[in-house]
């Protein structure tokens, strides 16, 4: 199921938004300051945010700093309506903005464009020809399923939410083993090897030389 990670003070208007995307079909949840949106953020892979700038703690361009770092969809829901705050926002990477009073219809509307811009529909990500069903956690390649390990999915989920954006070979390690580095890659490099077979595209995972790996699409 999409998750979607809401981030704003006023709780009413945070329940409002959390009603409306729970009757869309999307797993939601709220956080009331900017730090423990990031604390959450660093733990959890959010297929989008909904953002408020102005936060307790860690207000939202700060917060978007960081977001932007790791490639979460991320719309920015606030009271800010210049011209300038907006493009502001949209500059520093946020994929939509909206003012408030909003209409929740508008939300979900731009939610779901946001999510189909990335591939994030109906609990899957698309990739090219490659289609990964989030619920199911299955993999198929022009409709036909493709058998990965626990490892090998996770990895290759982890690479194509991330597409465009070079994975460190640590970072890419610790996100899918879920354990410390220590310096030896051939576990992640084995792992790549076997994906590109199991895919039959030597080149869709692209090697960054000692730095990491990235697909590009």
């Amino acid at each position: 199921m999409t998750k979607i990670l809401i981030v704003e003070d006023e709780i009413a208007i945070a329940e409002l938004l959390q009603i409306g995307l729970t009757r869309r079909g999307y797993a939601s949840e709220y956080v009331l300051n900017g730090r423990e949106a990031a604390d959450l953020i660093e733990n959890i892979n959010y297929d989008l945010i909904l953002l408020d700038i102005m936060l307790p703690e860690i207000n939202g361009y700060e917060l978007m700093g960081y977001i932007e770092t790791i490639n979460i969809p991320t719309i920015f829901i606030t009271a800010k309506g210049a011209l300038k705050d907006k493009v502001k926002g949209l500059r520093i990477g946020a994929d939509d903005y909206i003012v408030k009073p909003f209409e929740l219809d508008e939300v979900e509307a731009r939610v779901e464009s946001v999510l189909r811009r990335y591939g994030k529909v109906n609990g899957c990500v698309v990739f090219n020809d490659i289609e990964i069903n989030i619920k199911t956690r299955t993999v198929t390649k022009m409709g036909e399923e493709i058998t990965l390990t626990p490892k090998e999915y996770e990895l290759l989920s982890t690479l194509i939410k991330n597409k465009n954006t070079l994975l460190y070979r640590e970072d890419l390690f610790e996100k899918v083993w879920e354990k410390e580095f220590t310096g030896d890659s051939r576990t992640l490099d084995l792992h790549i090897q076997r994906l590109r077979k199991k895919l039959d595209d030597k080149d869709i995972i692209k090697t960054v030389y000692g730095v990491g790996y990235i697909m590009k699409g």
